[in-house]
């Protein structure tokens, strides 16, 4: 088994017991800079009116956009945590799948700066998230 599919198999059983779990979240990519997941979206992720609920988007861009500061770090002696969060949704989805795609654009030795785009299964942007990640010691 490579590191990547190492890497993503560990992600992945950590979402046991989880909201990840709850949504159907799983981690399918990543790389140096970047961390991918996917989400099904139906009636558990709709809103009232049978479109997918930004709280569920914002859900599945968080879930990716901590990991990819976890990944480019010193997990030994350090740890994330998610301080500010931004979305713009532009679009509705009702069915399919959503794929978040996570890249650091700043990274310094305490804040990240984390963009997310989510995408739907015909590649069409539907929200663009911002995480600002600060990086503590672990203690």
């Amino acid at each position: 088994m490579s590191k990547k599919e190492s890497t993503l198999k560990l992600l992945n059983n950590m979402c046991k017991n989880t909201l990840m779990e709850t949504l159907d979240i799983k981690y399918v990519d990543l790389g140096d800079d970047y961390l991918v997941a996917t989400m099904p979206v139906n009636s558990r992720v709709h809103q009232p009116d049978g479109i997918l609920n930004g709280g569920a988007t914002m859900a599945l861009a968080e879930s990716v956009g901590s990991p990819t500061s976890l990944l480019a770090i010193d997990r030994d002696k350090y740890s994330v945590r998610g301080i500010e969060f931004s979305a713009n949704h532009l679009r509705s989805v009702k069915s399919g799948i959503v794929t978040a795609t996570a890249t650091i654009i700043h990274k310094g030795k305490r804040i990240h700066l984390v963009e997310i785009k989510i995408e739907d299964d015909k590649k069409r942007v539907i929200s663009i998230c911002k995480i600002t990640n600060f990086i503590l010691e672990n203690n």
